[in-house]
């Protein structure tokens, strides 16, 4: 009995250092820290051409007789079928939309997140975050300059394209102080007179989803504001589909 009080006398001071050396867990880092990172991450990969590298380099050409599709955007494209609603099941349609995106970034990456991907169209939902000022301040000329620059880069490359409207919207909850509603009815003008200049298809969510007053409608949104919940995509599929088709029926650029 007294060879075990011993023992156990000798290796506490052993097992006391042990726990001692084993290190504090790291401080979490503070708010400014994260949005520091943040903005690192930004700068080190604008475009977010990291997201889906891995993605576009698997999925290979469509096979033969198959009209891919891309839909192209920022979150409204990206949490469709991933958060919300159904994305299209048994169709060749590929979502390439990237949250809290603005056209400057999406045009960066079109070459890789669209035009590697062979589609024979890619429908676009692109603006939001443009009017949100998410990559800062944009003049309605520089985001329709970035609208000109994706069409002619799709049509050197043969792909239809489909022009979305902006989603209704009257204000932006990551963004307070931004009031929209007038901004996306005059950028939605600007897009439907470039369709029909460019010959292409205009894809016009915006009658089904907006209130008189131009808000989102809330009860179709997640956000009650912005983004659309399973119902707003619910509504959205079959004129997606509407337009799609328009399209593909269309000779490639």
């Amino acid at each position: 009995m007294r060879s075990l009080i011993l023992a156990a006398a000798l290796a506490l001071p052993a097992t006391l250092a042990a726990q001692q050396m084993v290190p504090p867990p790291p401080p979490s880092p503070s708010p400014q820290q994260v949005q520091l990172d943040k903005l690192q991450a930004r700068f080190n990969d604008f475009a977010q051409l990291a997201r889906y590298a891995a993605d576009n380099a698997a999925i290979g050409d469509p096979a033969p007789g198959t009209q891919r599709v891309v839909f192209y955007g920022d979150s409204l494209t990206d949490n469709w079928g991933r958060k919300f609603g159904k994305f299209f099941p048994g169709k060749p349609y590929v979502n390439r939309g990237i949250s809290g995106q603005t056209s400057p970034q999406m045009l960066i990456r079109f070459q890789q997140d669209v035009i590697h991907l062979k589609p024979a169209a890619v429908v676009l939902l692109i603006g939001t975050n443009d009017l949100a000022q998410n990559t800062g301040p944009e003049s309605m000329s520089a985001i329709e300059d970035n609208f000109r620059s994706i069409v002619a880069l799709a049509k050197a490359n043969h792909i239809r394209v489909v022009i979305s409207s902006v989603l209704p919207a009257n204000r932006f909850p990551w963004h307070p102080g931004i009031a929209p509603a007038t901004q996306i009815v005059e950028l939605n003008k600007w897009l439907v007179d470039f369709c029909k200049a460019e010959h292409l298809v205009y894809l016009d969510y915006y009658p089904a989803l907006a209130t008189p007053e131009g808000a989102m409608k809330p009860e179709l949104a997640v956000d009650k504001a912005v983004h659309p919940n399973d119902a707003g995509y619910a509504l959205m599929e079959p004129l997606a589909e509407v337009a799609i088709a328009k399209s593909l029926a269309q000779p490639a650029p």
